[in-house]
């Protein structure tokens, strides 16, 4: 919006239904409407200028307004405004004729009949807002446009909204997965940061193989026993509570490793700890989404959560080498921890939804677009939890066993990819790093591109079933294939070996649009503690996959034996039982 200012008190806004002289008037007022672009020419501006603050007699004033009201650019309400008229209304221009030009008397009796004229507000405009009946006008000081807040760069158009404006105008929903994704990518970096510091850590420590497995395996002691407690906390006190307190748990916990990592038990239950507080976080992320989201952005949702712990891995393993380099290995986990800690103050100060339970009731649609039950039900207290019905449903056992063959490969893939890139490839810690980042990199593109795509074809009517068994089945065979074509090979180029196993992992990213999305399929209200029961299942692998990798290979110096055979079995084993077995039917749980 542009502006001109005309002898100090005077304005004229361009394109804008405002003029003032000595303030702003009110918006909408047809005696200050100018339509379109007001021209004036340079002569008639700097006459309007000469006599507008008041000065000269009254034949220099009418000479003034009979020049200005004779040219078509100038309307009567800038020429009547700029000679000090602040009481002008409609009527009164419409009294004055552009083409009336008579004597100074005329000119005096038509302005003194303005003076008295009623100063009721005047009509506005046919395209001016109806102000609601009853609705008290807004009060403005006429002598401090700055104090209405109406300056001249307060009408500026929409797209320069702030961004904290932008933020407060999105649906709750989408709050809750942003931020809920933003803590994902905060676990997966203190996850993985011990992934790259145990390579100094070891050095300096002399630590062998088995010790630096003992080392990133205890993370998922705490991961594992917390899976349970995490899904029963989250359906009791809501997942926003859950993971907020789980976040401030492993971020403190982080932040204390270098303190006692010359002490063995010391540094074990430390990362206990960070696991204990990352292990609350799926549960509680699950039970948001049940939640907040309908079936038809579930997906999505799904994707944009769990994908946070890729984009974590990525920015942990592209920070974590050169902070280790510059600063020392220490500083990463006093970083790292920081940055939880600093989420969690954000989010104080925030705007964010205060209830899980309201933003369900108001916004959960079923995939006909119609309110859907759940929405009441999850609400409703989880006192009687129908255990035994969970354990004889053959979905749930079939999730609980997908679960665990995903993660036994991703889990050990994610601690001992650096180390077999730095052996395998001879390469430095920095640039193993960068390496190690290329699978969760291509797990993120593949992510945003299976969640749309399986939201895609629900929309459209496609069997839920159907297309979560599609969607698990990529993510098993992708990685299997991959992973067996690297093994089989041994004499390939060790560059051509990276770009395999980053197209396998990257695959089996599908399964944020097949298993992880059928917890809330076959049960919204119980969605939470599905997850936590199928996360422990899927701890183990974190537990015993990770050492265990690193006592084969001591003894048996083969990575082929060690990580890739092991991981090749469960992935094909998951591919029979998955679609034997999984269902996304919707089920009671009646004890």
């Amino acid at each position: 919006m542009k502006s001109m200012w005309l002898h100090g008190c005077f304005s004229l806004q361009i394109g804008s239904s405002r003029i003032s002289r000595n303030g702003l008037w009110r918006r909408g007022d047809l005696s200050s409407q100018i339509s379109g672009q007001v021209l004036l020419r340079p002569v008639l501006l700097q006459k309007i200028v000469d006599f507008g603050g008041g000065g000269g007699d009254g034949y220099s004033r009418r000479r003034s307004l009979d020049k200005a009201a004779k040219n078509p650019s100038c309307t009567a309400a800038v020429a009547a405004t700029a000679f000090g008229q602040k009481n002008y209304s409609s009527s009164s221009f419409n009294s004055w004729n552009v083409d009336d030009h008579g004597s100074s008397s005329s000119w005096r009796r038509r302005r003194r009949r303005s003076k008295a004229f009623d100063s009721s507000p005047p009509p506005p405009p046919p395209n001016a807002p109806v102000q609601a009946e009853g609705e008290e006008e807004e009060d403005l000081d006429h002598n401090n446009p700055e104090a209405n807040g109406s300056s001249i760069g307060n009408n500026l158009p929409q797209q320069t909204v702030s961004s904290t404006g932008r933020w407060n105008s999105l649906p709750p929903r989408y709050k809750l997965v942003l931020t809920t994704s933003l803590a994902f990518v905060i676990c997966n970096m203190d996850k993985v940061n011990m992934s790259v510091a145990i390579i100094p850590m070891s050095h300096q420590m002399g630590w062998n193989s088995s010790i630096a497995g003992l080392v990133q395996s205890s993370f998922f002691w705490g991961y594992a026993i917390s899976q349970l407690p995490g899904g029963w906390l989250a359906a009791r006190f809501t997942g926003q509570k859950v993971l907020r307190g789980g976040v401030v748990l492993w971020s403190l916990a982080t932040a204390a490793v270098p303190s006692v990592a010359s002490f063995i038990p010391g540094l074990l239950f430390c990362r206990l700890l960070v696991g204990l507080g990352e292990g609350v976080s799926p549960s509680a992320a699950t039970d948001l989404i049940a939640r907040a989201m309908p079936v038809s952005e579930r997906s999505r949702a799904v994707a944009t959560v769990f994908g946070g712990l890729n984009v974590g891995s990525v920015i942990g393993l592209l920070l974590a080498p050169m902070i280790i380099q510059y600063i020392g290995w220490e500083s990463v986990f006093y970083i790292f921890g920081f940055l939880g800690v600093l989420w969690y103050l954000l989010l104080q100060l925030t705007t964010y939804p205060s209830s899980c339970e309201a933003i369900s009731s108001s916004r959960e649609l079923s995939s006909n677009g119609k309110p859907s039950s759940s929405a009441t039900t999850i609400a409703q207290s989880n006192k009687a939890v129908p255990w035994r019905a969970f354990f004889k449903d053959r979905a749930v056992w079939a999730m609980i066993y997908a679960h665990f063959c995903g993660n036994w490969g991703h889990y050990t893939l994610l601690s001992w990819l650096p180390t077999y890139f730095c052996e395998e490839l001879h390469l430095d810690l920095t640039h193993a790093a960068f390496v190690s980042l290329l699978p969760p990199l291509a797990s993120v593109v593949v992510a945003t591109i299976a969640a749309p795509l399986a939201d895609h074809f629900i929309s459209r009517g496609m069997d839920i079933t159907l297309v979560r068994k599609v969607c698990q089945s990529i993510a098993f065979l992708a990685p299997a294939a991959c992973m067996t074509i690297a093994s089989a090979t041994p004499n390939i180029n060790p560059w051509v070996d990276v770009a395999i196993l980053t197209a396998g992992i990257g695959l089996s990213s599908f399964a944020l649009a097949g298993l992880y999305c059928t917890h809330q399929d076959i049960s919204p209200k119980y969605a939470g503690i599905l997850l936590g029961i199928t996360n422990t299942a899927g701890a183990i692998p974190g537990v015993l996959g990770v050492a265990l990798v690193g006592i084969i290979f001591d003894q048996t110096h083969s990575w082929n034996l060690a990580l890739f055979a092991p991981s090749i079995f469960f992935y094909l084993t998951g591919i029979i039982v998955w679609n034997v077995f999984a269902s996304s039917e919707p089920q009671t749980f009646t004890s």
